[in-house]
């Protein structure tokens, strides 16, 4: 038996749980032993209800930065000794998050700047509090999904690192915004890593994507969807979804009319931080497809991901349900459209399970992610507008409206989904992952 470390980038949604999860599921049935490392609260549930240990760094500021900010979390932090020895962080913090609320994300190098790894003491704390969560719990490897202080803390640690990505994350991808050439000076947090990275003997980076390349690096998707130079030196292992064996639909769904379309409407999570809009929020997808949706001949089931509802989208129409989660693979093959907000698990599920999707991105990632889904014809997206100050988005309805049309209309979305899900099947998924990983250590 082997022990292994999840460790994810830390933020309050399921992404990056729903790829990791089934992964760790099969390292168990196996017999190894699995421990997680996400303190957020929708992960913290998640991975509760899958069985599995989540350890969480003894910083409280990592609270903060994986989406916690509820008022006791904020509180908490404002009495912690370690703020009151760096004021000047709070003072980044602030900075930060303006930062954070207005700016496009153009690859993970300016991604990871934007949400504070650009300043070295937040580095430094994540690092050092990971490394010793590492000594505590003596893994025979960590498995990373994202999650750069991670991939330092595994290499100081001297730790076998495997490294499960998306492509757009890869040195030698595009980034996110793949379909236009990227301003010159865009600003990076190579200096302050580098800087952490001196301190633990540890070689220098020019860009942030350098860290997440692990001793054996695993790409999730196929070429087809995801692709990379043949230089790349990655392993494509096809898609990691996840659904518990136990779960089922809610009755309600398996009730609904076989005469009328069945909408999924998966917005991830409506807000991000309790007193900002940030690029990530999901509510504006919300409010659109309740103003198009509400009088169309089709059923909606509206999740959000254990994420409560805003309350002005309330009372919901007669043609909407909503439920806090659903079982994504079920309610995708029991749907005839998906309408998400573009992360990457959502994509996949509709990929895998054949089912044509409507995207609305919130920010580059997810765009980037829309625009595969368009390019091989399995979808379509469109994309919400800023105001000047870019915090307040818009989504036209006349386009919702048509776009949903077209692709419940068009044979040719199912067509397409069909054949990504045929190729999709046709790779190793969670099973041939654990394999890898089994042999890295």
């Amino acid at each position: 038996m082997k022990k292994f470390l999840f460790t994810t980038l830390m933020s309050n949604d399921l992404g990056l749980l729903t790829r990791s999860l089934p992964i760790a599921r099969e390292l168990r049935d196996r017999g190894h032993q699995i421990a997680f490392c996400n303190p957020a609260k929708t992960p913290t549930k998640i991975i509760s209800d899958a069985g599995f240990d989540n350890l969480h760094p003894k910083w409280p500021l990592l609270y903060i930065t994986s989406g916690d900010t509820s008022l006791p979390s904020l509180w908490r932090l404002f009495r912690s000794k370690h703020l009151k020895r760096d004021l000047g962080f709070l003072v980044s913090l602030t900075r930060l998050v303006k930062r954070f609320s207005t700016a496009e994300h153009w690859n993970i190098d300016h991604s990871m700047y934007m949400v504070g790894m650009g300043i070295e003491n937040n580095v430094r704390a994540h690092v050092n509090n990971l490394m010793e969560l590492i000594s505590e719990y003596e893994p025979d490897a960590v498995v990373d999904f994202c999650s750069p202080s991670a991939c330092i803390a595994a290499r100081a640690s001297h730790k076998p690192l495997v490294t499960v990505i998306q492509a757009d994350v890869h040195p030698q991808s595009r980034g996110f915004i793949w379909w236009k050439e990227p301003p010159p000076d865009l600003p990076t947090p190579v200096p302050a890593i580098n800087t952490i990275l001196a301190e633990l003997q540890l070689k220098p980076i020019r860009k942030t994507e350098e860290l997440l390349i692990g001793d054996k690096t695993l790409v999730v998707g196929m070429p087809e969807t995801d692709p990379l130079p043949d230089t790349a030196n990655v392993i494509y292992i096809g898609p990691i979804l996840w659904q518990r064996a136990d779960e089922k639909l809610p009755d309600w769904v398996a009730n609904l009319s076989k005469m009328k379309p069945v909408i999924w409407l998966y917005p991830g999570n409506p807000q991000y931080l309790a007193w900002s809009r940030t690029p990530f929020d999901s509510s504006v997808i919300i409010y659109a497809c309740i103003e198009v949706l509400k009088d169309m001949a089709v059923q909606v089931v509206l999740s959000t991901g254990y994420h409560s509802l805003p309350k002005d989208a309330l009372p919901l129409p007669s043609n909407f349900r909503h439920a806090s989660f659903v079982p994504g693979l079920s309610m995708a093959e029991r749907s005839d459209l998906l309408i998400h907000h573009g992360g990457y698990g959502s994509c996949q599920t509709g990929l895998f399970t054949g089912t044509p999707t409507l995207v609305i991105p919130t920010y580059s990632e997810r765009e980037s992610n829309a625009r595969r889904i368009a390019a091989v014809g399995a979808g379509d997206f469109v994309l919400p507008t800023s105001d000047a100050s870019g915090r307040k988005k818009h989504v036209q309805a006349a386009e919702v409206r048509d776009k949903v049309n077209r692709i419940l209309s068009d044979l040719s979305f199912k067509e397409n989904a069909m054949r990504m899900s045929e190729r999709l099947r046709s790779y190793g998924g969670a099973s041939y992952a654990a394999s890898l990983i089994e042999q890295s250590v």
